[in-house]
């Protein structure tokens, strides 16, 4: 037996390699069909092109059982990462062969070592024009040895492939490139047996949880030490060694292939799923009634971003989602906490509205839009920081992020200038071939807010960004934000095509006519830096008089529409998204006009006073 992990950074192939595996494996039946990238069976996962969940396979060679983890390339994810590396004993980083080792590569890789694996690393995508194999292999080396690799993890073993074409050689010049057996004979060769004692009691950390309509709350995991079978007593200790609760095994599901099917037993060193707790979560021992110490889980990094999420209180409210009460929305986001390791729910002052912290504005993103999904409708704030204060000086601390761009040479002063206004520090600047150059910023957390929208405009769509959390250091000071102001809707009804078309010339808009609008709503950009207050449901005045010519029928200019990423970026301190199973709606959090000058002009004596 066998048990690997795949790590690597976004979109270098992770998923695609496994499904070659799947299929030489003799997994698949010859005739039968498969989709692309089978392990992403999320919807959201098919739709984005991204892993989200790190999820469990097995494969059959020679023999042997090899389990595999396919997991997420975001950094946003990297809490999926850290969780999983506990039930593995090695782990192939697959590394692009154009791109190289990137932010959240390091940062996987980092986590591998620390804890004692010695990776498999497989350069992947050879078959680019770009491709530059030995290149980044003699980058991967000093990556490795930056981060405190010990001799052995340095001398580690790689190989050259094609996750696409289905091929993983050796020696890129002597080897035939025929098939991915070289891998399956690498991992029976360099990845130790699992590390286990089959005749101590029964032991296993829970590293994921699901839901099952019928069988309840699953617990997966690796068997640390002896055996489990059906129907057996056991229970959960916390990670103080706290009892959680006594129950008994109802099922025992392992992975073989792309199923999950029933045993009888599982023995120390197998990756399973247990069902028939209700209580025990991720990082929860689960083990014999007769031991009383807990296995030790990895820590987890804190979260670095937050967000409020409130009931949905504009006038249309409950129109178009059933589940809008705080109730539910609280008990969804501790449902969401429980198996996400990476992100804390908490409440705030007021009973409708939570805080969420994780790790970037993707997670928190994706979170939002399955909600949307089960049919939820909510509010959310604009996405800010969470900050720490310094025990020893009792200065404010703040994320900072290691942001590595690649840009076309021509665009590299606009983008420096950009990253400078928002307090990035340059570490880093080289040529990455093709006539591009790679920079490497530090910069802060809030400070990247938003930015991928412009930094996609200032390149052309040409540049690439990644970024992953580095430290916290001192408060960097004031930024500047948003630029421009907004038009805000001062009556409820139906926007109307003669309103919107008087009002096209104050800047673009949100709402097209016939969408349902209503006071504090944000239809559209005001092109000066101050939001003016319009109504966009006026129709044109009627006279007895018959004109000389009929009416010009009106033209408008298509409005602006946004994503959910570019709506939550979009946003100020004193705006909202609404968020509905049909639509987004930018709003105000004030809705009532006199109240938010009132607001308004209370928080500008407040900052005279100061």
């Amino acid at each position: 037996m066998r048990n690997i992990a795949i790590i690597a950074h976004v979109d270098h192939g992770k998923t695609t390699l496994v499904d070659t595996m799947l299929r030489q494996s003799g997994t698949f039946r010859e005739n039968q069909v498969v989709a692309d990238r089978v392990m992403d069976s999320n919807d959201l996962e098919r739709e984005r092109g991204i892993t989200i969940l790190a999820k469990c396979t097995s494969i059959e060679w020679k023999g042997a059982r090899i389990n595999i983890v396919d997991t997420p390339g975001h950094a946003d994810f990297g809490g999926e990462v850290e969780r999983i590396l506990d039930m593995v004993d090695s782990a192939i980083v697959l590394v692009d062969a154009a791109e190289g080792p990137l932010p959240q590569t390091k940062f996987v890789v980092g986590k591998a070592l620390k804890i004692g694996l010695k990776p498999i690393v497989l350069i992947n995508k050879v078959d680019r024009q770009d491709a530059r194999p030995m290149e980044v292999y003699e980058e991967v080396f000093d990556l490795f040895a930056s981060l405190g690799a010990t001799d052995e993890q340095l001398d580690f073993p790689v190989l050259f492939a094609s996750g696409r074409e289905g091929w993983a050689v050796n020696d890129l010049d002597k080897d035939e490139r025929k098939n991915i057996e070289p891998l399956f004979d690498a991992i029976m060769k360099f990845v130790p047996p699992p590390k286990c004692d089959p005749n101590s009691p029964f032991t296993m950390l829970a590293t994921t949880i699901e839901n099952d309509p019928f069988v309840g709350r699953i617990l997966t995991g690796k068997v640390h030490s002896g055996s489990v079978k059906v129907n057996s007593v056991i229970k959960a200790l916390d990670r103080s060694g706290k009892t959680i609760e006594t129950a008994r095994v109802s099922k025992i599901l392992a992975y073989r292939g792309l199923k999950r099917t029933g045993l009888d037993e599982a023995v120390a060193g197998d990756i399973v799923a247990i069902a028939g707790l209700t209580k025990a979560t991720v990082a929860d021992t689960l083990c014999d009634p007769s031991v009383d110490k807990p296995i030790p889980a990895q820590p987890i990094d804190p979260p670095t971003l937050a967000m409020t999420f409130s009931i949905n209180t504009s006038p249309i409210a409950g129109t178009e989602g059933d589940k809008v009460t705080s109730r539910v929305i609280w008990d969804r986001l501790v449902k969401e906490a429980e198996g996400n390791v990476a992100l804390k729910v908490s409440r705030t002052e007021t009973t409708d509205a939570f805080e969420v912290a994780g790790r970037g504005e993707l997670q928190l993103g994706i979170l939002i839009e399955q909600m949307r999904r089960e049919g939820f409708e909510l509010s959310v704030s604009r996405p800010h920081v969470v900050f720490q204060i310094d025990p020893v000086s009792g200065k404010r601390l703040e994320p900072i992020e290691e942001v590595v761009v690649d840009v076309d040479d021509q665009y590299v002063g606009t983008v420096c200038e950009v990253l400078g206004a928002r307090k990035g520090e340059m570490t880093d600047m080289r040529p990455s071939g093709g006539g591009k150059t790679r920079i490497t910023f530090l910069a802060p957390s809030r400070a990247l807010i938003g930015y991928h929208s412009q930094f996609l405009t200032d390149t052309c769509g040409t540049g690439v960004m990644n970024k992953m959390f580095h430290s916290y250091e001192p408060y960097k000071g004031a930024i500047a934000g948003r630029n421009v102001g907004v038009l805000v809707s001062t009556d409820n009804g139906e926007a109307v095509a003669y309103a919107l078309w008087k009002l096209e010339d104050r800047g673009p808009m949100f709402v097209n006519p016939g969408d349902a609008v209503y006071e504090g709503m944000i239809v559209g950009e005001h092109t000066k830096s101050n939001d003016i207050e319009v109504n966009p449901i006026k129709t044109k005045h009627l006279t007895n008089i018959r004109a000389a010519a009929k009416d010009d029928n009106i033209q408008l200019i298509p409005p602006r529409k946004m994503s959910l990423e570019e709506a939550l970026a979009y946003i100020q301190d004193d705006e909202l998204v609404e968020v509905t199973p049909k639509t987004f709606r930018l709003r105000k959090a004030i809705l009532d006009t006199n109240l938010r000058k009132r607001a308004a002009n209370k928080a500008m004596q407040m900052e005279e006073n100061l």
